[in-house]
């Protein structure tokens, strides 16, 4: 029964059959609409949906500069950004970020002229997966209904014991061996309209 189920499911263009399991996500990249993938689920379901997904990396401009970006990915915009004058977060131990005003809006303008709307299935990546998951609840708030975050980031988890320990060698994008780049396409980054 389960497989018939699953295959209507798949069958229907659903793929919560093959999501992660929500009862495995940490509180902090918990989302309101309770959709993840790990990272080869996202890759999987891109590549099986190819121009009827829409895949956003929302970390910063300056982490995909430096540290590259999926290759699948169909545009940058970033959820939070360091403003020009950041002062230092002591709690962090990082510049302050402050939340991009216009991410809604500019992932609105993309989704219209790869001609998809709120009803259409977005994949979010990050890091880690927390910040991606902050982006998907605001998604939700602003009417999307379908918004996966990819929960183990393009980076991954920190290890947590071993010689790499507080290195992020555990799993996400990158650790997968999914394909990405340095080399950036101009047409997927954001800029922003100072």
């Amino acid at each position: 029964m389960k497989r018939l189920i699953a295959a209507l499911l798949l069958g229907a263009g659903c793929f919560s059959a093959f999501a992660f399991d929500a009862a495995q996500v940490p509180d902090i990249k918990q989302t309101k609409a309770a959709l993840y993938l790990d990272a080869k689920e996202a890759y999987a379901l891109k590549q099986k949906m190819a121009d009827k997904a829409y895949f956003v990396d929302v970390r910063t401009r300056g982490e995909i500069s430096y540290v590259g970006m999926p290759t699948s990915a169909d545009a940058s915009i970033p959820y939070v950004e360091h403003p020009d004058d950041a002062p230092w977060d002591d709690k962090n131990g990082r510049f302050k970020l402050d939340v991009n005003s216009d991410f809604g809006p500019e992932l609105a303008r993309r989704m219209t002229v790869a001609d998809l709307g709120k009803n259409d299935t977005v994949i979010l990546i990050c890091r880690s997966g927390d910040r991606s998951a902050r982006a998907a609840n605001l998604l939700t708030d602003l009417g999307y209904t379908k918004v996966y975050t990819v929960v183990d980031g393009f980076e991954g988890d920190l290890a947590k014991t071993g010689p790499q320990a507080g290195q992020r060698v555990v799993n996400g994008w990158k650790n997968a061996g999914l394909p990405w780049s340095y080399k950036l396409d101009k047409s997927k980054l954001y800029f922003p309209k100072y």
